[in-house]
């Protein structure tokens, strides 16, 4: 893991645009994962984006653990652990009912999930170069 200035480097897949060559290849293993650990005590990785994009996809907190294979308590207390750490909601909820529930993404919910995931695009394309360092390296012994 990375540290710096409170970014910890944990595990998002590196891809390139075209195909490389073999000397180039980055192996099916190797991942760059990132979670930021926020000064106002918010930690957000690829777990709680995945599941905030997963309830603006579906619309419904339980849907959405459904597709993450998570259960509905969990994904409820990740959704409500973002909500205390970040001061802000990140999901509007609906009670269920005959009319039906469901859950819809804040504007902060919607910017976590962008500026997240320009963190990760700016990160790996940083991080590509040194990868294929460390195989091209590896590889020559």
């Amino acid at each position: 893991m990375i540290d710096h200035q409170g970014l910890g480097v944990v595990g998002y897949a590196i891809m390139g645009k075209r195909k490389p060559r073999s000397a180039e290849a980055t192996t099916a293993g190797d991942r760059l994962s990132i979670r930021l650990d926020l000064a106002s005590g918010a930690r957000i990785g690829p777990g709680k984006v995945a599941v905030l994009e997963e309830i603006g996809r579906s619309g419904s907190i339980s849907a959405a653990g459904r597709a993450l294979r998570m259960s509905y308590r969990r994904t409820w207390e990740l959704v409500e652990e973002l909500n205390r750490s970040l001061g802000t909601q990140v999901v509007e909820t609906a009670a269920g009912g005959s009319g039906g529930g469901g859950a819809v993404l804040t504007p902060a919910g919607k910017a976590v999930i962008e500026r997240y995931r320009a963190i990760e695009m700016d990160t790996a394309l940083a991080a590509r170069k040194h990868l294929l360092a460390i195989n091209r390296a590896c590889a020559s012994k």
